[in-house]
């Protein structure tokens, strides 16, 4: 077992550190994709961006499978944990999560290493931008959207893998438009808090509420309503 919770977390902390630095980088690509094919700033540069999200997870699903089901999204294990889906418990989410704690906090160290200094400025993670009550409320109502939109696309949704993924891409986008004017925002506490340890904001109790508690609450509360919606069915009796 200790062997198993061992790999889970080296599995877990690669992915979210690869993840991280991926994903930091999705404005910078964005921009050099937008000026090289001549498109203006808009909605076309966020079809590029959607775009660009789709390869990241359809790359990444691939990745996480061939790890055995690793992930860059501590909300995401705390949701099918509730949904009572998967084999994790509260053991191997304590193991985990700081795991992927660990691996934003390096993600986010090396893409500002080797980012480019003119694109730089377009780094940098989840912040609040309203005040302490208000961002906890939009971090938690936009994780909880997202979650259940994540359980449904991935468990309910359509067969096709390329479908999903683009579904969940513009899930994605669509929900960090919204919530760009309260929380950044993160639906991510690994990711929230690799760029917080960066900027020394890691340890305070706004950053606690509003990116790590309102998000597992969100996560939480769409896992439970997914499970109301859609019951597991019930275990099959063995013949005597």
């Amino acid at each position: 077992m200790v062997a198993a919770l061992v790999k889970a977390a080296v599995a877990d902390a690669f992915v979210t550190f690869m993840w991280i630095f991926c994903a930091s980088s999705l404005g910078a690509v964005t921009y050099v994709l937008a000026s090289a094919l001549g498109v203006a700033p808009g909605l076309p540069s966020l079809l590029i961006t959607t775009f660009l999200i789709f390869l990241l997870l359809f790359i990444f699903g691939f990745i996480a499978d061939l790890l055995g089901g690793a992930s860059f999204n501590p909300t995401d294990t705390a949701a099918f944990y509730a949904a009572g889906l998967g084999a994790d418990s509260l053991i191997s989410a304590a193991v985990r999560f700081p795991a992927q704690a660990a691996g934003a906090v390096g993600g986010a160290v090396a893409i500002i290493e080797v980012m480019p200094v003119k694109y730089k400025h377009m780094l940098g993670g989840p912040s609040l931008k309203v005040d302490t009550n208000t961002g906890a409320t939009a971090e938690g109502v936009l994780t909880f959207i997202m979650t259940l939109a994540v359980l449904f696309i991935i468990l309910k949704g359509p067969k096709s893998v390329i479908v999903k993924n683009w579904m969940l891409a513009m899930s994605t986008v669509s929900l960090v438009v919204a919530g760009t004017t309260y929380t950044g925002p993160s639906m991510n506490p690994a990711n929230a808090f690799g760029w917080a340890y960066v900027n020394n904001a890691h340890n305070t109790w706004e950053h606690f509420l509003v990116y790590w508690i309102s998000p597992f609450v969100g996560s939480i509360l769409a896992a439970w309503v997914f499970r109301f919606l859609c019951p597991p069915p019930p275990p099959k009796q063995k013949k005597a």
